[in-house]
């Protein structure tokens, strides 16, 4: 079982940046494909973006990119979402995601091709 505990969301206004960061409750990262998805009140989850097991590849929702970054630290089992010039819409319960091999979901931007999910944590971006 892969438990994942995301960390970093909080209040900014807009304009601003956060980092969020996630990672695999007692045991490595090493090796998973991971996600980040958000959602927001009375709207479906949505994927934001995703980054490859060994970090080569990445894959960006429209909506986020060129502000949003994804980047791992296999050394310290984390996964960072790098959020710049957030805007009111962004604001949302962001979710990191993964899954292990055999991998099925790289590609996939339906939440649920993704098998492992963590709590959330709450990004609000005031305007």
């Amino acid at each position: 079982q892969v438990q994942l505990v995301e960390s970093g969301g909080g209040l900014v206004q807009a304009g601003g940046s956060l980092r969020l960061s996630c990672a695999a409750s007692g045991r490595t990262f090493t090796g998973y494909n991971v996600g980040w998805f958000r959602q927001a009140p009375g709207k479906e989850r949505e994927f934001v973006i995703a980054i490859s097991y060994n970090g080569h590849n990445t894959d960006y929702a429209d909506s986020v990119e060129g502000r949003f970054t994804i980047s791992r630290d296999n050394v310290k089992d984390t996964v960072y979402l790098q959020m710049n010039s957030l805007k009111p819409e962004d604001t949302a319960v962001y979710h990191c995601a993964a899954e292990v091999p055999p991998f099925q979901a790289w590609g996939s931007r339906l939440p649920g091709a993704w098998p492992y999910w963590g709590q959330g944590t709450q990004v609000t971006v005031s305007s």
